[in-house]
């Protein structure tokens, strides 16, 4: 995403308009397009920098400073990502009273078994209304604890939503192509299609579309 879409993406929520970010690792590097070898313009995107810099433990991975930073994605998006990362994990629900969990059964502390992975958001935003529906840690590498959280948060004008999945994997809980291979991560294998994950996407979309 580059600073222009992130500008127009963030304005939008305030005039009404919903997001739902269903993977992990959305929003993170700060885009720029470039001309062609044969001097076309904007056929080339090129990833120039990071949305919040060396925040937290970024700072350990990027060993390089990048020509451009975009704000810190959580602003938007609710969460963003996070290091270390690379791993895997259960979702696991906090406030299963949210609209967005009825008719799924589910409670707080229950999990889908392996949704999380590989990639995934933390560190919460201070945004009026936010609330972590669903949270825990992974082990990156097996070795080195990372903690997410799904986050929702509701539009200015009450009207709207952003909602945060905060894995990589979301859509692997809505359907299977067939020949399809499940993916594993650090441990954590994908369980494929689960019907909470289906009726979640279903509330929100029902939500979103109202």
């Amino acid at each position: 995403m580059g600073p222009r879409q992130y500008e127009a993406a963030l304005a939008s929520v305030g005039t009404g308009v919903t997001h739902l970010y269903l993977s992990g690792n959305a929003v993170f590097g700060v885009k720029q397009f470039r001309p062609s070898h044969d001097g076309r313009p904007s056929r080339i995107i090129g990833r120039d920098g990071v949305y919040g810099g060396k925040y937290g433990a970024f700072a350990d991975w990027m060993r390089h400073d990048f020509p451009l930073e975009g704000p810190r994605a959580n602003k938007l998006i609710g969460a963003h990502s996070v290091y270390p990362f690379n791993g895997g994990d259960d979702w696991r629900a906090t406030q299963p009273l949210h609209w967005m969990f009825a008719g799924t059964g589910m409670h707080a502390g229950d999990s889908i078994p392996g949704l999380m992975g590989w990639e995934f958001h933390g560190d919460p935003a201070d945004i009026s209304g936010l609330e972590i529906v669903a949270e825990g840690d992974v082990l990156s590498g097996g070795v080195r604890p990372s903690h997410w959280t799904s986050t929702i948060y509701p539009g200015p004008r009450g009207r709207n939503f952003v909602f945060n999945a905060s894995t990589i994997w979301w859509a692997q809980g809505l359907s299977t192509l067939p020949g399809h291979i499940l993916p594993w991560s650090h441990g954590v294998r994908r369980q494929g299609p689960d019907v909470r994950v289906q009726r979640i996407t279903q509330n929100l979309l029902r939500r979103a579309l109202a």
